[in-house]
């Protein structure tokens, strides 16, 4: 393809995006709106909008190079996820609306206390840092080394370039214009793996049925692995899959201030419940095109190089083997991805420091301009901070980007894990000035035991259930600095 093609469909579909942030802001905007969308969203855009942003360039790309080691064992990581959503509609939702949060971390300083707030909030802006830098990175440097690099344009300015707009498009709308930016990107991102499918298809020259038969004849299909120590065994995956929706987004301020942009708790629920249920199949048609572009890379031939990962599969047929609509159809998936990855992360990150640590919304005599103002500066900020990451771990990577995302997310998001049951489920009360102590040993100790597992637990292999162990001890150091309640006082949430 040529780059200057490629180029200018970037900017057509950036224009696009900015028409309707336009749209989104043509009347009145506050900091109601930028938070909370005035809570007026309609659940069925938030649910459709969500898909993208919550499989955004990992599942893009990662997922279908997958298949051929793992075949279709990530399915049960999957179908562990709507058992997490139905917790969440029916445990946190809930609880959001009843105290009518704007931050989901100001409960933890309800519950436990100032120290435990900050703690919370400071983990969910660690993950959320590291996760959507990572998930950024994984469709930049393609983008990089397929467009960029034509015209000697160095990485750094390429991320800027990215970041900047995202940054002009999110400062003033905020969770309202990323609500409707989210159902432009989700459709891209499925009609490029829908019209994928289609091209490998006719360039193969077998129907749909018979690709589905000859994903299972060379095994891609198969769901479940038996052996318990592997990290892939279908019950890890399950309950793994569980409680990393839990936490990544039921415990995640980006996802849930999506969900809290609904008219009511009636609504929210129909959209996590809804969302939920169409993951399933949207995940399977991104591990059904793993199988066919492996089949297709088997059959012409075609070998990813030594320093090539498995996430370069797809871009690499799409843009080198298969045409320009094929590769036009996933640049604009790949584009939509890397705007999903970070617009909303931008708008949480923002929330979550303006409220929980600058307590922007908690000080009296704060005028709604000033609240503006310093948002903007915060946005800003948060913007330089994500290029620098994204920067740096273009240095230092080299595994499949999957791995490495869920990896840190189950080392960053464990703390949450452990500090929300605790609020949600015991009584106790806890020495809230030793919670940072606990927050930080535990996601240690579940590295420690994860990389000796083997010789510890007799040939025992984590997986991404290293999540439930990191709250689990994390509950365990709780119960170690709690305290008695004060008389009279009861510990529920």
């Amino acid at each position: 393809m040529h780059p200057e093609l490629i180029l200018f469909s970037f900017l057509a579909y950036t224009v696009l995006l900015f028409f309707i942030s336009r749209l989104t802001v043509r009347r009145k905007v506050d900091n109601e709106t930028y938070f909370l969308g005035n809570r007026n969203s309609p659940w069925y855009v938030v649910a459709y909008g969500m898909i993208g942003a919550s499989l955004s360039g990992v599942t893009f790309m990662s997922v279908p190079g997958l298949v051929h080691n793992e075949a279709f064992s990530y399915m049960m990581l999957v179908i562990g996820y709507l058992a997490g959503y139905g917790v969440i509609a029916g445990i946190l939702l809930p609880l959001y609306y009843k105290l009518n949060l704007t931050s989901i971390y100001t409960y933890l300083g309800n519950r436990f206390g100032l120290t435990s707030y900050k703690t919370g909030a400071l983990f969910f802006v660690l993950s959320r840092l590291i996760g959507s830098s990572f998930r950024m990175f994984l469709v930049v440097i393609v983008l990089q080394r397929f467009v960029f690099d034509n015209y000697g344009i160095p990485l750094s300015a390429t991320v800027s370039l990215f970041m900047i707009l995202i940054l002009l498009y999110t400062l003033k709308g905020g969770i309202k214009t990323i609500v409707w930016t989210d159902t432009l990107q989700t459709t891209f991102m499925i009609g490029a793996v829908i019209i994928s499918i289609g091209l490998i298809s006719v360039q193969l020259d077998m129907g749909l049925g018979e690709l589905i038969s000859e994903s299972g004849r060379r095994g891609y299909t198969n769901l479940f692995v038996w052996d318990v120590n592997d990290p892939r065994f279908f019950l890890k995956q399950f309950f793994a899959g569980m409680f990393i929706t839990i936490v990544m987004t039921g415990l995640d301020q980006d996802m849930m201030q999506k969900n809290l942009s609904c008219r009511n708790l009636r609504d929210a629920r129909k959209n996590v419940l809804s969302f939920g249920l169409i993951l399933i199949p949207v995940n399977l048609l991104f591990l059904f095109l793993g199988s066919v572009l492996w089949i297709y890379a088997g059959n012409e031939g075609i070998m990813l190089g030594v320093e090539q990962t498995t996430d370069e599969l797809f871009p690499t047929i799409a843009l080198e083997y298969l045409g320009v609509f094929a590769g036009l159809t996933f640049f604009f998936g790949l584009v939509s991805a890397a705007y999903s990855s970070a617009d909303g992360t931008l708008t949480a990150l923002t929330t979550v420091f303006c409220i929980d640590f600058l307590g922007l919304r908690r000080r009296s005599g704060v005028t709604e301009k000033k609240i503006r103002r310093t948002r903007y500066v915060v946005h800003i900020a948060f913007t330089i901070l994500m290029v620098g990451i994204i920067i740096t771990y273009s240095a230092i990577s080299n595994e499949a980007l999957i791995s490495s995302l869920f990896t840190i997310a189950g080392y960053t998001y464990g703390p949450l894990l452990g500090l929300y049951f605790a609020g949600l489920y015991t009584k106790w009360q806890i020495r809230d000035v030793y919670v940072p102590v606990v927050a930080v040993a535990s996601p240690l100790v579940s590295y420690l035991l994860s990389i000796h597992s083997e010789w510890l637990f007799n040939g025992y292999r984590f997986g991404f259930e290293i999540l439930i162990l990191n709250g689990l001890l994390t509950l365990l150091g709780l119960w170690l600095i709690k305290r008695k309640p004060a008389k009279g006082i009861s510990g529920d949430a």
